[in-house]
């Protein structure tokens, strides 16, 4: 797509995000041959509830705390300063401190350094003109792509400025990427974290394991598994549908 399709003035930066949604009730059917699938239930009209979003992938799941998870599934971007409690002062480190003692020190609070990543956009890098705090995918369209051969799966944590938080290429490894930050690796970089200034971790490469293919099949990431043929298109969407089972074990393919 064209980028002057997607910007607005001069100001190159652009916000994503997407949402979910269910009807608002469901009735039974006494009839059940007249029922859309024949089991009696009817999914009728009426207004169509957000039961779920996503923008910047894992800020429910790592950021949110669990009373407000439905709440923020079912709100808009331009209402997140109610969640700011939760960026500025997250439970993730404090768990991984309490299961991993000195191997994950808790960064100090607030965590400024997650607003930025989450709410406003890196400065210089994906933040747009006028910011408001609000939990989207930000990209910076003046910013050319990485050649696969070229790019890093940790994105800007890895020197690539064309890869994750600045947008989303499918080998960013948005697990690890997001894990780091949380444990501070950005912390004075980016903004501070409480009174410090630098990462209390000292940059240790917090990670789930696992590892993406590769960028494409011509450029397969040495240590992955798996073959990025089996993952990759050549084109839009770029993925192929997801394979049913775990990917470390057996796989019964339909």
């Amino acid at each position: 797509m064209p980028i002057d399709c997607l910007t607005h003035g001069n100001d190159p930066v652009i916000g994503a995000w997407t949402t979910a949604s269910l009807r608002q009730a469901r009735v039974l059917n006494p009839d059940p041959e007249r029922s859309d699938d024949g089991d009696g239930v009817r999914i009728h009209g009426g207004a169509w509830t957000q039961v779920s979003r996503l923008g910047m992938p894992l800020v429910n799941e790592v950021v949110i705390g669990l009373p407000d998870k439905n709440r923020f599934n079912g709100s808009d971007p331009s209402h997140d300063t109610q969640f700011l409690t939760y960026v500025t002062n997250p439970s993730l480190p404090v768990l991984l401190n309490a299961l991993f003692g000195s191997a994950a020190q808790p960064p100090g609070t607030p965590r400024n350094d997650l607003v930025t990543i989450f709410l406003t956009g890196v400065k210089g890098l994906n933040q747009p003109q006028n910011v408001t705090p609000a939990e989207m995918l930000r990209l910076n369209t003046a910013i050319a792509p990485t050649p696969p051969a070229a790019q890093n799966d940790l994105g800007v944590l890895g020197g690539d400025l064309a890869g994750f938080p600045n947008g989303r290429r499918p080998f960013d490894d948005v697990v690890d990427i997001t894990l780091r930050a949380a444990m501070g690796a950005l912390c004075g970089k980016v903004g501070n974290c409480g009174t410090m200034t630098q990462d209390p971790n000292g940059g240790l490469p917090y990670t789930d394991g696992a590892r993406a293919a590769g960028p494409d099949a011509a450029n397969a990431h040495p240590t992955g598994a798996e073959s990025p043929t089996d993952f990759y298109l050549d084109g839009f969407p770029y993925l192929l549908d997801p394979f049913p089972g775990s990917p470390n074990g057996a796989t019964v393919l339909p």
